[in-house]
């Protein structure tokens, strides 16, 4: 059985209204955590997953989906949301096409733990960070051996090893933010 999402625990019952500027905001915030970025080759490192994760596990599923395909949609109709401001279709279609469509399987997973409970307390919420960020690889992975010379060994080594440690990172960030805001709405409330 689904559970409120933080932000409806939050904010209540959401309208039409609510919800477009959920879908919005959390486009927004991917867009920004996109523009923190460490160049590297093929793929940059970004704080695009930990949004993607925030906006999953406190929208939901479906509105967490919705965020990552209006970024995505942003993107492709030339707004500069991609990692260092990039922009248009042709980024979708690139290197890190994998990894950019994988987002939205991302948030919706995301969302669909925190909906079943299991994106509440601290460590649930980090091994659900890390099973999706992880989840993750297998669109990422499988692209960039489709559109590079990559061997699937020489695309782990390039678009997965280096981020492995920063996907811990992230992982943990988003279990201490979500579960903190969850004990801080507890706290308010009681």
């Amino acid at each position: 059985m689904a559970q409120q999402t933080l932000l409806q625990a939050s904010l209540g019952t959401s309208s039409l209204v609510k919800k477009a500027l959920i879908v919005l905001g959390g486009s927004a915030l991917i867009a920004v955590g996109a523009q923190v970025s460490v160049p590297m080759l093929p793929v940059p490192m970004t704080l695009q997953t930990l949004a993607i994760l925030m906006v999953g596990f406190t929208a939901g599923s479906r509105l967490g989906a919705a965020a990552v395909v209006a970024y995505l949609l942003e993107g492709a109709a030339g707004l500069p949301v991609f990692a260092g401001g990039g922009a248009g279709a042709a980024y979708l279609m690139g290197p890190t096409g994998g990894f950019l469509l994988g987002f939205v399987a991302m948030a919706w997973a995301a969302g669909l733990l925190a909906e079943r409970g299991v994106a509440r307390g601290l460590v649930g919420t980090g091994l659900a960070a890390l099973a999706v960020s992880a989840a993750l690889y297998i669109p990422g992975l499988a692209w960039l051996t489709a559109v590079t010379p990559l061997d699937l060994t020489g695309a782990f080594n390039v678009g997965a090893l280096p981020f492995l440690p920063g996907d811990v990172v992230k992982a943990v960030a988003a279990a201490l933010i979500v579960s903190g805001a969850w004990s801080a709405l507890g706290n308010r409330r009681g």
